[in-house]
């Protein structure tokens, strides 16, 4: 190949030079013929002027006819000297024009000489990259047939795959719709497992009052003797009536029975949760902390404006805070899995233990009204229930199939109300340690209150529902312009605090069943589904915490902000709880930070 290439270039060459052959001699050959045939004439006339010069003396004696003949050839010969003579002048002229031009050419062929060697020395470049290129063709065409090939396995072993995907989707779909009809099945055994359950209950209460009644009938057909004891409890309780109603014989008598009646065996349809667990509730009252702090009426609530307190409260984000009755302790409860309590001392949080037992992050805590257990809920879909004082795990209520998104005593402390994102509320019995109904609520629960008879739950679909737990049925809706996240009660237990991703909070009268106050502000944004409000002890104000890490302060008279406290927390507030006490809040975030604020 090379060589057929090189015989092309000098070709080329060859052909240049024809063609360059031809332009510069067939166009001057004339010319230089005119000039060889002038040359022969102007010899011719040099000739011809010696011989008229050498034969002038005999030129005298010729006759007047040769004269006349010669005065013609020497008139010609003038003229055909100045002819000569111009076209000599012209001749000399069209040489150095084509002497320039033939310097000109000279130049171009130099030119052209460089610019052939440039061109052969790129050729020589270009065959050294055409020989690497080919050699690099040819590695690229073997890397392809080798892509190739492997392609081609590749789509062999895909379509393997995908009729194994086939067989196994089919397979899943047969096994999704087995589960399905499974899952409906073992719910309709656990509602007539339930069902069961209840009218068992029932039975069981309609013995137990029978029973009751018929020691009511028996112990009033016994005679009524005078105890010394009896007597002086009587006197005891009647000390602060009237001096005629002490001393009364009717009224000694007709509270003798009565103290009888109160008297009611350990397996009685009123036993306390201290029973529940084994332990006594006057042992359990009398060694609990909580117990020396003053009563719920002397509360006089300050509202928060300092951080006193900024500390890292767990491994992670925290989600849920609650204080206890006595307000000396609190609970956080993060996605580490576990519940911490603390003790507030001169104004700053000391660690005073963790519950541990939850495998799966905490998501809402709540205290006994004793304050001697706490309650948590968890996203591992169970429920669980430790003693303060020792931190021991007491029981693990299970039974929903998705995460627990809030569980509450309710106020005999002998049953508990758990909310699931399985769309189901359960119905605890401690005594029992089992769920005695299971409602459907058609959507995932964030958050429960309970009163002695009502629960009240917030919902995903955007709907307040309230329970009648003892018909097990809904005894209405309310329906917010968000998704529920947060409810809470007031201390009369006659308004409900809502907030909802609509970034508004209500207040509700739940004896009108209409809104009586929303509470918003400028920079106020509801963080997530499980963001947690509160109203203050007194009831006069509402506490949130917003999504840019302020927490906001309303004043329930007045409808407006009270007061805004920012500049500590980084990140989204999860929750707020107000101190029973009314002197402190606490602020838990998604980071791993907790607040602890007061006026001091």
């Amino acid at each position: 190949m090379a060589d057929r290439r090189g015989d092309t270039w000098k070709r080329h060459i060859s052909e240049q030079l024809r063609m360059r052959d031809r332009v510069q001699r067939q166009a001057f050959e004339e010319i230089i013929s005119q000039y060889n045939r002038l040359l022969e004439k102007s010899d011719m006339q040099a000739v011809l002027s010696e011989r008229y010069q050498s034969d002038g003396p005999r030129g005298s004696q010729l006759s007047a006819a040769d004269g006349g003949m010669r005065g013609d050839i020497q008139q010609e010969m003038s003229q055909m000297r100045i002819k000569h003579q111009e076209e000599l002048t012209e001749l000399h002229k069209k040489r150095g024009e084509l002497a320039q031009n033939v310097i000109e050419l000279n130049n171009q062929i130099q030119l052209k000489d460089k610019e052939i060697q440039r061109n052969e020395a790129k050729i020589s470049e270009y065959q050294t990259q055409i020989a690497t290129l080919e050699g690099d063709c040819r590695k690229l065409n073997t890397f392809l047939q080798d892509l190739e090939r492997a392609n081609q396995m590749l789509k062999d072993e895909y379509d393997a795959l995908q009729i194994t995907f086939s067989a196994l989707e089919e397979k899943l779909r047969r096994t999704t719709e087995d589960n399905q009809e499974l899952v409906s099945r073992w719910m309709a055994e656990k509602a007539q497992e339930a069902n069961r359950l209840n009218a068992e209950n029932e039975k069981d209460c309609r013995r137990r009052q029978a029973k009751l009644q018929k020691e009511l009938a028996d112990a009033a057909k016994e005679p009524l003797p005078l105890d010394p004891d009896d007597d002086i409890e009587v006197l005891a309780e009647d000390g602060g009536k009237g001096p005629g109603e002490a001393s009364s014989p009717s009224r000694s008598l007709s509270r003798t029975p009565s103290k009888r009646i109160s008297q009611v065996p350990p397996g009685g349809l009123l036993d306390s949760i201290g029973n529940i667990f084994g332990r006594r509730p006057g042992n359990s009252l009398s060694t609990s902390p909580e117990n020396t702090e003053a009563p719920m009426g002397g509360v006089e609530v300050r509202v928060p404006s300092t951080a006193l307190h900024v500390f890292e409260a767990h491994d992670g984000e925290v989600n849920a805070v609650r204080f206890s009755p006595g307000s000396r302790l609190l609970a956080t409860g993060g996605m580490d899995r576990r519940v911490k309590l603390w003790e507030v001392v001169s104004g700053h949080c000391e660690p005073k233990g963790a519950l541990t037992g939850s495998n799966a992050g905490i998501t809402s805590i709540e205290f006994d009204s004793a304050g001697s257990y706490l309650l948590a809920a968890s996203n591992d879909f169970a429920s669980r229930i430790w003693t303060v004082d020792d931190f021991r795990l007491r029981h693990t209520l299970t039974g929903h199939s998705g995460k627990v998104l809030a569980a509450r005593f309710l106020l005999d402390n002998t049953r508990i109300v758990s909310g699931s994102y399985d769309r189901t509320l359960k119905l605890w019995d401690l005594r029992s340690k089992v769920c005695m109904k299971t409602v459907f609520a058609g959507s995932s629960c964030n958050d429960i209150v309970c009163t002695e008879q009502c629960v009240m739950s917030g919902h995903f679909d955007k709907k307040v529902r309230f329970w009648d737990i003892r018909a097990e049925s809904i005894v209405r809706e309310l329906e917010l312009q968000g998704r529920v996240t947060s409810l809470d009660l007031s201390q009369e237990r006659t308004e409900l605090l809502t907030c909802s991703r609509d970034d508004l909070l209500k207040i509700i009268d739940l004896r009108t069943n209409t809104v009586r106050h929303t509470f918003s502000a400028p920079g106020f944004k509801c963080g997530a589904d499980w963001t947690r409000v509160c109203f203050s002890p007194d009831s006069n104000y509402v506490v949130g915490g917003s999504a840019d890490g302020g927490v906001y302060v309303w004043n329930v008279l007045t409808g407006k902000l009270e007061r805004l406290l920012d500049k500590h927390h980084s990140s989204a507030i999860n929750a707020v709880s107000w101190s029973p006490s009314g002197a402190f809040v606490l602020s838990v975030e998604k980071g791993s930070k907790a607040v602890l604020w007061s006026d001091l």
